[in-house]
């Protein structure tokens, strides 16, 4: 079957409306001003699924050949949970394939939020601006890798 990533497996949709369905969850809460938040394995999991879909060559590809420049030495995103233990990711954009990893290093840009709060800003329900999200280092590549990794979104 097709997906937008190479698995083709019906648990790629299965996984894929999880997370669909927990963000629009979050839209009807923002919307009611109901409590949010998404469960630990959830959001975990949600956070891994962004991190493949930004590791597709489509992500370079996306972009056009006017656009700037997502890979280049000392690009990194380090995206770290600030209540939950063990809940950290390592974007490494320094060339091609881009790759990733659960890991604590220094980066060229740290992100610090809660876990629900990453996730809602991986999906564009948070910004880098939001006082839940605190953001350290080069602030003008998060917003790039943000666009760019989210490509699927818009397809």
């Amino acid at each position: 079957m097709w997906t937008v990533a190479p698995s083709g497996t019906a648990r790629f949709w299965a996984r894929r409306m999880t997370h669909e369905t927990t963000l629009h969850t979050a839209d009807a809460a923002f919307v009611t001003d109901a409590p949010f938040a998404v469960r630990e394995d959830l959001a975990r999991d949600a956070l891994d699924e962004w991190m493949g879909f930004g590791s597709l060559s489509r992500v370079l590809e996306a972009a056009g050949p006017d656009a700037p420049p997502l890979t280049g030495p000392g690009r990194t995103l380090h995206l770290h949970a600030t209540d939950v233990r063990q809940a950290e990711w390592l974007v490494d954009l320094t060339g091609e394939p881009i790759t990733w990893s659960h890991a604590h290093e220094k980066a060229a840009v740290a992100v610090r939020a809660p876990l629900t709060d990453l996730v809602l800003l991986l999906y564009g329900r948070r910004t880098p601006a939001d006082p839940s999200v605190e953001v350290y280092g080069d602030a003008g590549l998060l917003p790039l890798w943000l666009e760019r990794s989210g490509f699927w979104l818009r397809k």
